[in-house]
């Protein structure tokens, strides 16, 4: 069967270059964006019941966009004023100019790496005198403090926003030829909101080895799988696939 319609469980990109945009050109694809999950903020209230004190920390670790604006609100919200001797400690790049949000980029000390903690272990290494604190979601990937755990890195996880099932009513009457998901909460949300879902001749792609992971637990057939080494992005995955699937 020719795929010609394809859901990303993704918010649409901002603006009009993405490499989902040329897919859709070269292959003639319906491609529609529909996030399966969202963001809820945690309470300073129920923050506080984790007995963390942000002032005690000399660095944070910030591994997205969401992690930036939910540290600055929880202080906002707790009355904390973030030193300007901290350290920050970012993911990748964008992130850390997402920073200048909330700070005179400048005037403060910010590392980041390439897009993994792998990139980023290197500098932290240096700085292994500092106590970190790693503002997250309930429900994340592992491999972060895994590997801040196996370089013996003094920090603390800190739960700051929750990953919630996403409203999808919307789509209960829409097929879509291939689903992609980027999360194991994406696949939670999708049983969640259809319990009776069948997959049949549906196509699933999945990012990450824990999305994969979660495919194939709920008992689903898992078609695409990003990144390979042949395919590091998910547009790249896809484009295999339909290139492949063609010469049948």
């Amino acid at each position: 069967m020719k795929t010609k319609t394809i859901l990303i469980t993704q918010p649409k990109p901002e603006g009009d270059k993405s490499p989902y945009f040329d897919l859709a050109r070269k292959f003639n694809l319906k491609i529609d964006f529909r996030p399966f999950i969202q963001i809820a903020p945690v309470s300073a209230q129920e923050f506080r019941q984790y007995r963390i004190n942000i002032p005690d920390y000399s660095a944070i670790i910030l591994t997205s966009k969401n992690a930036v604006d939910h540290f600055f609100r929880m202080c906002n919200d707790m009355r904390v004023t973030v030193p300007e001797t901290i350290k920050y400690f970012c993911i990748s790049e964008a992130t850390a100019y997402y920073l200048q949000k909330y700070i005179v980029f400048r005037k403060r000390k910010i590392f980041f790496g390439k897009q993994t903690i792998s990139d980023l272990m290197e500098v932290i290494r240096k700085h292994r005198k500092e106590k970190f604190l790693l503002p997250c979601t309930d429900i994340h990937k592992q491999e972060i403090p895994e590997c801040l755990r196996e370089n013996n890195i003094d920090f603390t996880e800190a739960v700051i926003y929750k990953t919630e099932c996403s409203n999808l009513s919307d789509l209960a009457k829409m097929s879509y030829d291939m689903l992609v998901f980027f999360s194991p909460a994406g696949i939670k949300s999708l049983l969640k909101n259809f319990p009776k879902f069948k997959q049949n001749n549906t196509l699933i792609a999945a990012f990450g080895p824990s999305t994969a992971q979660a495919v194939l637990d709920a008992k689903l057939r898992l078609d695409i799988q990003a990144p390979m080494p042949q395919t590091p992005s998910m547009t790249m995955a896809i484009e295999q696939y339909l290139k492949k699937s063609s010469k049948k």
